[in-house]
């Protein structure tokens, strides 16, 4: 046979996961202009675009146009989609062995870090990424319950992730109805009777990891005032000591927009969103098995070895009454079948793309990933472009040393009838911008930017499947 990556014998990649990293590798792949590559990606549910349709805010749709690009890459002649196909489930390694040179695992990080803390599953704690897919429209997710009965709400953690927890809850319902959230959710927040929201970080404010334009956002909520504890957002020594050496001017601004919290006054809106620093839950406790209240320690800042700051408790605590807890201290992938898992990480075990072989540590042939299945969840969306390119690049480098698979039917008429004899209804690209359309569509009625399809059964109804 002729050799990979010619017409005759074009080098043939599975990608599964069609978020933002599967679609920036994509695009890499077909940048190679002294190649031909056909490329076929691999997504569990009917829609693409992964966390930028399930995980950015509705609030956010500035955010959300990214795929826009995504939709460009997708009309390369030698891209196809395959949705509604799950991995390890409707098709399995073996399978993708038979048809294809390479595969990359893009499938980002799908659950939640847990919070090891007496009181931690009692009714009414969940994790923030539940509550964030729920209100996305995740077909996952939609049939979940949240008590919006209750009155006071604490969020554990200060990423970005529990930023839009905070910020959904304490969103007008007039803000809400010009967004993509689900209707259901819509509908639940229209009866919300949430008043305070309390944003807990266990660090100082120098140390929040979310963004400037997150935590600016705040503080222009419609019926929502904000609010900081002077002495929580008063810089301690090490911080600006810190400061100083780095006179890193983002952080100087983040403090900042926090400490001008700090003199806010009510001004008579229905809510209230509290940010506090350097505390950490200890327990939850309730009543009739639900959580009625939090036990805070309070924090102090050191130094490690390394020159980083860390937190170590105080002998300060205090109690905080509330009624509802979602927890977003981070977040972990899923193991896949047949694939090495580095469980401590919660990463497929690989080197700078490379999955390795659990035994050896040795690259094993033909298998890579990307995104934060391979880094862990950090960064951005665009933080995902670069780390596909390594990965890519790693692909490309062992395909010139001949380190592929050898399928025995690698062409694209295979590998279909494969995927239609496992899974007969899969999901074209065709289809989904059947689905797209009609999602628009159906929001514009409404005055909104789209009304999601949010149950599999409905989506596959809705292209004929």
């Amino acid at each position: 046979m002729s050799t990979i990556g010619t017409s005759d014998n074009p080098l043939r990649v599975a990608i599964f996961g069609a978020g933002p990293t599967g679609f920036y590798a994509v695009d890499h792949l077909f940048k190679q202009k002294d190649l031909v590559i056909k490329v076929d990606l691999y997504d569990r549910l009917p829609t693409p675009f992964g966390l930028v349709r399930g995980g950015v805010a509705p609030d956010h749709q500035k955010i959300k146009s990214v795929t826009k690009a995504y939709t460009r890459t997708a009309k390369n002649p030698n891209f196809r989609f395959f949705g509604n196909v799950e991995f390890g489930t409707d098709i399995t390694l073996n399978d993708i062995k038979k048809h294809y040179h390479t595969v990359l695992f893009t499938t980002g990080a799908q659950t939640d870090k847990p919070l090891n803390i007496p009181g931690i599953d009692l009714e009414n704690s969940h994790a923030a990424t539940e509550f964030v897919a729920w209100y996305n429209g995740h077909p996952d997710y939609r049939n979940l319950k949240f008590d919006l009965t209750q009155e006071r709400v604490a969020v554990i953690g200060v990423g970005n992730v529990a930023m839009d927890v905070a910020r959904i809850l304490s969103r007008s319902i007039a803000e809400l109805e010009e967004t993509d959230i689900a209707d259901y959710a819509l509908d639940a927040l229209r009866n919300s009777q949430v008043k305070e929201v309390y944003v807990l970080g266990r660090r100082g404010p120098a140390q929040a990891a979310f963004t400037n334009p997150e935590i600016k956002e705040m503080g222009h909520l419609a019926d929502a005032d904000v609010f900081t504890l002077p002495e929580e957002v008063e810089l301690d020594k090490l911080s600006v000591a810190e400061l100083e050496r780095t006179n890193d001017r983002t952080i100087q601004k983040k403090v900042g927009i926090l400490q001008d919290y700090a003199k806010n006054e009510p001004t008579g809106k229905s809510r209230k969103l509290i940010f506090r620093f350097l505390v950490s839950p200890t327990e939850l406790s309730g009543e009739n098995g639900k959580v009625t209240n939090m036990t805070l320690v309070k924090n102090e800042l050191y130094q490690t070895d390394s020159g980083t700051l860390r937190p170590r408790s105080t002998e300060k605590t205090e109690e905080l009454p509330v009624g509802l807890v979602f927890r977003s201290i981070g977040y972990r992938g899923v193991p896949l079948p047949d694939v090495p898992f580095y469980d401590s990480w919660g990463v497929i075990l690989n080197e700078k793309g490379r999955i390795l072989d659990k035994g050896s540590k040795t690259p094993l042939t033909g298998m890579y990933t990307a995104g934060w299945i391979k880094r862990g969840p950090s960064g951005v969306i665009g933080t995902n472009k670069p780390d596909a390119v390594e990965t890519v690049n790693l692909m490309l480098e062992d395909l010139k040393a001949e380190k592929t698979w050898s399928p025995d039917a690698p062409t694209v008429e295979a590998a279909e009838a494969m995927v239609a004899a496992k899974q007969p209804r899969y999901v074209t690209w065709t289809d989904w911008l059947k689905l797209d359309e009609m999602e628009v569509a159906r929001g514009k009625e409404l005055g909104r930017p789209r009304l999601k399809f949010t149950e599999v059964e409905e989506m596959l109804k809705a292209v004929g499947k």
